[in-house]
């Protein structure tokens, strides 16, 4: 039989493979976007920033990219605003059919996105709204929508009921333990919220597909287009792109945390 001290070295191994299994292609990818050959190769045989500069300076390109920025904010504000007073209501309210409302909430999950994205374009179709990027905004908060109310159920559990109560024993109004209570110690799962449904929209290509139309072609829109029509290294850039906006939202989450999670330490 194998000591302790081996499997800990085995698993740590195994663990060490599995993550660069990971990683190997985004790093494949991010190589490959510095390529100066103009067709994808790896490794390449020349380095250069062309496809960088071709990407930025083409209209097309840009415009997709302040379309996805634009959508996933406004998808950010709605499902957050949303899934925050319905977290809060079903962690702290009693009423019937609050099971069979959270399921609903949830549902988004299961269904797979083809089905909501037909179900929604024939919505969208019939009122005229494909194209509108608040609407898209409004079609991506569909899907957003479960893992912000996930992340801020988790988080309202870390608020004891009993400073609320306080609160109001002191004279707060509901109101007022709501904005003075509630919201700043929830803040943290706020914003872990909003940054997650913010790359759920960013990186959505079903719906979008969908429903963005010529005139609002969004970023993961734009890639599929390209890769249906051609194949440049400057899918490669752009997917480096994704990855570092990914990266950047996730390490602020981390950042935000910590500085949250100090205070409130020293606190317990």
């Amino acid at each position: 039989m194998m000591g302790p001290v081996l499997r800990a070295t085995l698993l740590k191994a195994l663990v060490v493979l599995l993550c660069f299994g990971l990683v190997a292609p985004i790093l494949v990818v991010a190589i490959a976007s510095f390529s100066g050959d103009g067709y994808l190769k790896f490794p390449p045989e020349t380095f250069s920033t062309r496809w960088y500069e071709r990407f930025l300076g083409d209209y097309r390109w840009r415009s997709a990219i302040m379309n996805s920025v634009f959508i996933g904010l406004l998808t950010s504000v709605f499902s957050t605003v949303i899934g925050f007073l319905a977290a809060y209501a079903l962690m702290r309210g009693e009423f019937r059919f609050k099971t069979v409302i959270a399921s609903l909430l949830l549902m988004p999950v299961i269904v797979p996105h083809i089905i909501t994205a037909v179900a929604v374009y024939f919505l969208s179709a019939r009122m005229g709204l494909v194209g509108v990027r608040p609407w898209i905004s409004v079609a991506h908060s569909v899907v957003a929508l479960p893992v912000v109310l996930v992340i801020l159920q988790s988080a309202l559990r870390t608020v004891d009921p009993v400073l609320e109560r306080a609160a109001m024993v002191c004279g707060c109004t509901r109101f007022g333990v709501f904005r003075r209570v509630v919201l700043p110690l929830a803040l943290p799962g706020m914003v872990s919220a909003a940054l997650f449904s913010f790359l759920t929209s960013f990186d959505e290509l079903v719906i979008s597909l969908f429903l963005a139309g010529i005139r609002s072609e969004t970023l993961p829109v734009r890639i599929w287009n390209s890769l249906i029509l051609e194949v440049e290294p400057t899918i490669a850039a752009v997917s480096s792109l994704l990855i570092a906006v990914t990266a950047t939202a996730l390490a602020i989450d981390a950042v935000i945390r910590k500085i949250r999670g100090g205070p409130m330490a020293a606190l317990k």
